[in-house]
């Protein structure tokens, strides 16, 4: 994986507004927030896409993203806040390196802002998607 802004950013080459940091997750302000306390989460492990990274740097994510949401919603007094995650470049990702986007939603029209085109699963399609999915896993 080639050096990325993260990966730069973890090594101390280029400054940031640390908010946590432990051996395996470093979380820092977002330097273009969407709102007030856009929260940037990302592992120390390079890793591009959520699929490529280890279970351990999982774990470790899943263990402290709660709490960096809560720190979040009591430093910012917003209640309604997104957690985004994008893998690959028809999934908007723009930084190559996992990350979490933590994104405060204080009223319409600031934040994030979602288009959903939602479909329609039938019963036939879904069981033999979920035995495909199950049986890769």
């Amino acid at each position: 994986m080639a050096d990325t802004i993260f990966t730069k950013i973890i090594n101390g080459e280029i400054p940031c507004h640390r908010v946590y940091e432990d051996a395996h997750v470093l979380a820092f302000l977002d330097i273009m927030p969407l709102s007030e306390g856009h929260t940037l989460v990302i592992p120390k492990e390079p890793a591009e896409t959520l699929d490529k990274l280890s279970d351990e740097s999982c774990a470790a994510i899943g263990r402290v993203l709660p709490r960096i949401c809560r720190a979040v919603v009591r430093a910012t007094g917003c209640a309604d806040f997104n957690v985004l995650q994008n893998n690959g470049v028809m999934a908007h990702q723009a930084v190559f390196h996992v990350h979490f986007h933590i994104i405060p939603k204080p009223r319409e029209g600031e934040g994030l802002g979602v288009r959903w085109p939602a479909g329609r699963l039938d019963g036939e399609t879904g069981k033999a998607l979920a035995a495909k999915i199950s049986g890769a896993i």
